[in-house]
């Protein structure tokens, strides 16, 4: 029998339905390669084999009867944003220590209503806040892929370290993760995986712990684009829960793939070539061009102009959101509690054990540019840009562009501990220089693998494109990839 986790989620579905092997057996196949690989890659920080096995059982007894769902049997990896009754659910932060929810979030109850099933809960950048997952109060994930004829080890890229980690390592066979600022994007860029982040409003954002509610969005990070395709097909859905999901029909994202492209209209922005880009990263970016010109798409250069804007005008809205959004956790109602000699000296000894370095330093951030005296010069001028930003992309939709073609990343995943990286957050934050505009202006944006770096480190492309038309990223991103292939890291874990 092929080894059952190198099966892509279309496959591991027909071979199920086909009763080639049962759910129980390929789940026990991903346990199995968790036990013996998660010890270096960290990915899972708590796995749930007991609960996975029923759920596959459950799974055959469902495919056995002829009342198997979309998912049915599907083993997948959930990040730790994600609230999943009775299951360790932490946003990866000491602050939330013990927590184990009573309720399940919407995009978990839509997977298991599918039939999928839960391995376990995914390593992530404290409250998803990072672009290493080096926050994480459980420990750095380390990518599986290693530079040729190096040993060093990698960051996975973050938020979603973890999901994009376990994904292109194969221990799992596809996972939930969710983008503020690139939080799906850039890892899924750094594995070699398929990410997207869905429009604002797409997927419900209720039970998962929020890092910035007007630019939070979940998204599945999955091994090739048509897996991409059917796990958002099953995660998106309106939901009462949410007053900011959309009550739009969830469209049939596989139909479109295979589909031609032949006169769509692709932008090129000429913001997003920035001094000092790596010629790696511009010669990529001229191959996809390349490949979408040829399948018969139109290519025309096109101007954001405030894109300059949209990184420092992030890092004002999104720890302003983050300041606020994490004043609940206190110590008085659930997670960790640091007793003082009052409530007062309780709540600022819990919250300073409880956070990491990284939360303090956006929650001050978010309180100074929310205070009297800061708030005009700061919060609202950014709300200001963040409007610009998403103007400029309307008069391009508007001008007929279909899709926005750019790379996903400046670079090639970094070393862990890198000491260029972490002595300067601000060299940390323009990791999501390409990714952060998709957010500010509510968009979808999808990152797939195009080729590996000088080094053999895979390397992504960016497609951004209207809102609620994923079925074009899809489209586009499946030409891109038929044209360069899928990577895979060689294993050495």
């Amino acid at each position: 029998m092929t080894d059952l986790t190198k099966l892509t989620i279309a496959e591991a579905r027909s071979k199920l339905k086909s009763r080639e092997f049962s759910a129980l057996e390929l789940t026990e196949a991903y346990l199995g390669a968790i036990d013996a690989a998660n010890g270096v890659i960290n990915a899972y920080v708590t796995v749930t084999h007991d609960k996975a096995r029923d759920m596959a059982k459950a799974s055959d007894a469902r495919l056995a009867s002829g009342q198997a769902g979309a998912l049915e049997g599907i083993p997948l990896g959930i990040k730790d944003l994600f609230a999943t009754e009775g299951v360790h659910t932490q946003a990866c932060s000491h602050v939330l220590d013990g927590f184990k929810p009573r309720y399940e979030s919407t995009v978990t109850s839509n997977l298991w209503a599918d039939g999928a099933v839960m391995l376990g809960k995914l390593n992530m950048d404290e409250f998803a806040m990072g672009s290493s997952n080096e926050t994480s109060y459980y420990g750095p994930v380390v990518n599986p892929w290693r530079a040729n004829g190096s040993n060093a080890k990698l960051v996975p890229g973050g938020s979603s370290g973890g999901s994009a980690a376990a994904v292109s390592a194969f221990l799992c066979a596809g996972a939930t993760a969710t983008d503020t600022g690139g939080s799906i994007r850039q890892p899924a860029a750094f594995t070699g995986t398929v990410g997207i982040k869905p429009t604002y409003g797409r997927v419900s954002r209720w039970g998962v712990a929020a890092f910035a509610s007007s630019l939070d969005q979940a998204g599945p990070i999955a091994r090739d684009v048509r897996d991409a395709a059917i796990m958002l097909r099953s995660m998106a859905s309106v939901d009462a829960k949410d007053t900011t999901s959309v009550d739009i029909p969830v469209p049939d994202y596989e139909a479109v793939l295979g589909k031609s492209v032949k006169g769509m209209k692709i932008g090129i922005p000429k913001e997003y070539r920035l001094d000092g880009m790596p010629a790696e990263i511009e010669a990529l970016w001229q191959k996809g061009i390349a490949w979408l010109r040829d399948a018969g798409a139109e290519i025309v250069e096109i101007s954001l102009p405030h894109t300059k804007y949209a990184l420092p005008a992030y890092y004002i809205v999104a720890p302003a959101e983050a300041s606020s959004n994490l004043a609940r956790y206190d110590g008085v109602r659930y997670g960790l509690r640091v007793p003082g000699k009052d409530i007062v000296e309780m709540y600022e000894n819990t919250r300073a054990a409880g956070f990491g370095r990284e939360v303090k330093r956006r929650i001050m951030i978010g309180t100074y540019v929310l205070s009297a005296g800061y708030y005009d010069a700061y919060y609202l001028q950014a709300q200001k840009v963040r409007t610009l930003i998403k103007r400029d992309f309307e008069t391009v939709f508007a001008d007929g562009v279909d899709l926005i073609l750019t790379p996903a990343t400046p670079s090639a995943a970094f070393g862990i501990a890198d000491q260029d990286m972490n002595s300067d957050p601000v060299k940390m934050y323009l990791n999501d220089i390409f990714t952060v505009t998709v957010n500010m202006a509510g968009l979808p944006g999808l990152s797939v693998p195009a080729g590996l770096d000088s080094r053999g480190l895979p390397l992504g492309l960016q497609l951004i494109g209207r809102p609620f038309e994923e079925e074009t990223l899809f489209q586009a991103a499946h030409v891109i990839e038929q044209a360069a292939g899928r990577f895979e890291p060689q294993k050495w874990w």
